[in-house]
């Protein structure tokens, strides 16, 4: 996959990229990310790219001119073309599932804001899609980029060391992901639950999805409310909860006990 990245730091993304499974794929070749900059393409001696706002107000805009001239080269690098997607906080919500529509597109092309803003015309112009990561103000679109870019290139296949991680990981399923064990199996009177150590795939399989769909209620209910659960998945969250209600029953306990000694 192609991913071609217009920014003004191109460093930024190039640093970022060298490490990881990320970094591995870019290795291997299965990920391919350019980046385009717009101070290539500005025409005065002092390489200018920004601007006082139109109007008036703080801070700069990224001027129409070289903004454009780099977002049409990127486009050019890509044979058949490719979707051109501004990074910023009015847009769609990047989620698992749309970065696995990308995984599917043979490239993209990323547009990172800085300054106030981009020049509105180049948006109107030349950019198809407008994608935000959430519901907060950044410096500019580089960690935007990479989020998407890191999203998108674990699930190329070969990325990950194994072909299954892809699957199991959180929002895979529309669910947060179970919790995960490694040795030893007591750190400070902590143990893992036996039934990772039994060897009943069944139950191991039983649990994580009940601890998923727990830790989903607990933490994200709003992704539960966008799901249709079944019979069996209704029952373990019910588990869940109830052993959940017990626990905390025996903390009280515990609490009320010590407290009389």
């Amino acid at each position: 996959m192609r991913i071609a990245v217009v920014t003004l730091f191109p460093r930024m993304i190039g640093e970022a990229l060298a490490h990881g499974v990320v970094g591995r794929a870019v290795e291997r070749g299965s990920l391919i990310v350019e980046c385009f900059d717009p101070r290539e393409h500005a025409t005065d001696v002092h390489r200018t790219v920004d601007d006082r706002p139109y109007g008036g107000g703080p801070g700069m805009v990224l001027k129409f001119e070289p903004g454009v001239a780099a977002v049409r080269k990127a486009v050019a690098s890509f044979p058949g073309g490719a979707p051109r997607v501004y990074l910023g906080a009015d847009g769609r919500r990047f989620d698992q599932s749309l970065a696995r529509q990308v995984a599917r597109w043979p490239g993209l092309v990323l547009i990172a804001g800085r300054y106030e803003g981009v020049d509105e015309r180049l948006l109107e112009s030349d950019v198809d899609e407008r994608w935000s990561i959430g519901d907060y103000v950044l410096s500019g679109g580089e960690l935007p980029a990479l989020v998407v870019i890191d999203a998108v290139a674990r699930l190329i296949p070969g990325t990950l060391g194994d072909a299954e991680s892809a699957e199991q990981e959180s929002f895979s399923d529309g669910l947060l992901d179970w919790p995960h064990y490694t040795r030893p199996a007591v750190v400070e009177g902590r143990h893992v639950p036996p039934v990772l150590a039994s060897g009943d795939h069944a139950a191991i399989t039983r649990w994580r999805l009940r601890e998923a769909l727990g830790r989903t209620w607990l933490r994200r209910p709003d992704l539960l409310e966008r799901r249709t659960m079944n019979a069996t998945e209704r029952v373990l969250l019910e588990e869940f909860k109830t052993e959940r209600a017990q626990r905390a029953g025996r903390n009280d306990d515990d609490s009320m006990t010590r407290s009389h000694k």
